[in-house]
């Protein structure tokens, strides 16, 4: 995205979250939505608790079920077509648990950010908590990227790390990630936002 599509670098960015649990990472983006960036709706594959957040803060939310379409493409497409109604600036992925197919990419290119719980380009992919302790490693973190078509390999663009203690287990090393990534996020947002333009298209 470009400062041109865009009526005043003034303006908030306009995004669609993509959820598919419990919606902790878009209740940050909720409680810190303003001059920076609004949320113009909030999508899950699934009914899930995240749908509820969005609704509770007055945000229009849709499920679009993947179990409802007959292959996964066909899914993809009801989904960009979905995301599209709003026009978003950006579509994020907040603890999404769906790939996204070359159909959806192809409709927002550039515009398809995602959390991941580890300092890629280690750990990708869904046990990242998980693989960084299996694996002894002393630092991991999170880290928000673009979304391409490979798994977790899109361009970084912020990451920050969190110490692995001795005593940690995967359930309290993925909270302490999650307490940054929530914050990590809205900086990131914040940061495109006032600069008028996102970081740069991959």
């Amino acid at each position: 995205m470009t400062s041109a599509d865009r009526t005043s670098v003034h303006d908030p960015l306009t995004i669609v979250v993509l959820v598919s649990g419990s919606g902790t990472l878009l209740q940050s983006l909720i409680d810190h939505a303003g001059d920076s960036y609004r949320i113009s709706a909030v999508i899950a594959d699934v009914d899930c608790p995240g749908i509820k957040r969005a609704h509770t803060h007055g945000i229009p939310a849709t499920v679009v079920p993947f179990k409802d379409f007959s292959n996964r493409e066909a899914w993809n497409q009801a989904l960009a077509t979905e995301v599209a109604t709003t026009n978003p600036d950006l579509v994020v992925s907040a603890g999404f648990m769906r790939i996204l197919s070359p159909t959806f990419l192809n409709h927002f290119p550039g515009r398809i950010i995602n959390t991941h719980p580890a300092l890629l380009p280690s750990f990708p992919g869904a046990h990242a908590v998980r693989d960084a302790l299996a694996y002894g490693v002393k630092i991991t973190g999170s880290t928000i990227h673009f979304v391409d078509e490979g798994v977790d390999t899109g361009p970084i663009i912020a990451q920050e790390a969190v110490r692995v203690d001795a005593d940690d287990t995967e359930e309290t090393l993925h909270e302490k990630i999650k307490q940054v990534e929530r914050k990590l996020i809205v900086k990131v947002l914040e940061g495109a936002s006032n600069q008028g333009r996102f970081i740069s298209t991959p």
